[in-house]
């Protein structure tokens, strides 16, 4: 079962979710006291399907951290056809068959040409998750009738959707997220993310009802590298900061 740190409103709980793409970073999040991953690759794509050795790995030395993996075959629109949809569902399958001592979902979004929540992909990758929790990302925020489309989720069985309420960040869309805690009523999860820091978690929270926060949790080090800066190396790597997420749990506790 997934535990919750940050304490609000009268001792209800918050879950801290942290999307990260290093080898290694789960384990740093988990220890800083996260209670969700979300694994992915390429971030600076917007994250991208990762590799299913990375995510073995993770789930091998995690051991209390929920994991989430983010399902996305390319960068650019949300948008899919058969063959993307094919290799979505393929990993899905993939995935759920690795062994595992920690609660295992993914994270995927599918939108029509016009904006909608894409049923019948999404029908289909629930169906593969066959039970495993579903998080719709923020494709969600695309969508021009968010009122509809969170309905949608709830008619799939998706377990959460991640949104920053159509705004640039959770903090601007605090009354869209209220709107969407209040309409969801417990049948999907709302989850706040876009720019939450310690320094805004709480108020995000407070304004909002939510009980899930979502955040990126960067810091840079140097490149292990020693030939110098390259078309493919600047010197520089990010990782994910086990302070930071330390002090967004805090913030939830105080």
């Amino acid at each position: 079962m997934e535990q919750r740190t940050g304490r609000r409103d009268g001792g209800r709980t918050v879950a801290v979710e942290v999307c990260l793409e290093d080898v290694g970073g789960a384990q740093v999040a988990e220890a800083a006291g996260a209670d969700r991953v979300e694994l992915c690759a390429a971030l600076s794509e917007g994250g991208l399907t990762p590799s299913l050795g990375f995510v073995e790995a993770v789930l091998d030395d995690v051991r209390r951290v929920a994991v989430q993996v983010l399902v996305r075959p390319r960068g650019g629109d949300f948008v899919v056809d058969d063959a993307d949809l094919a290799v979505m569902v393929a990993d899905v399958h993939a995935f759920a068959r690795l062994p595992r001592a920690v609660e295992l979902g993914f994270t995927v979004g599918t939108l029509t040409p016009d904006g909608r929540v894409d049923e019948r992909a999404l029908g289909r990758l629930v169906g593969a998750a066959d039970g495993l929790p579903v998080t719709f990302h923020k494709a969600f925020d695309a969508v021009p009738d968010r009122s509809a489309s969170l309905e949608a989720l709830v008619r799939h069985g998706v377990g959460r959707v991640l949104t920053s309420g159509g705004a640039p960040d959770a903090l601007a869309g605090a009354d869209a997220l209220a709107a969407l805690v209040e309409q969801a009523d417990g049948r999907v999860a709302v989850m706040a993310g876009g720019s939450v820091r310690p320094a805004n978690v709480a108020r995000v929270v407070e304004l909002t009802g939510v009980r899930d926060v979502h955040l990126r949790a960067p810091r840079e080090v140097p490149s292990r590298s020693t030939t110098g800066p390259s078309a493919y190396d600047d010197g520089r790597r990010t990782v994910t900061s086990g302070e930071l997420v330390r002090d967004v749990v805090a913030a939830l506790r105080a």
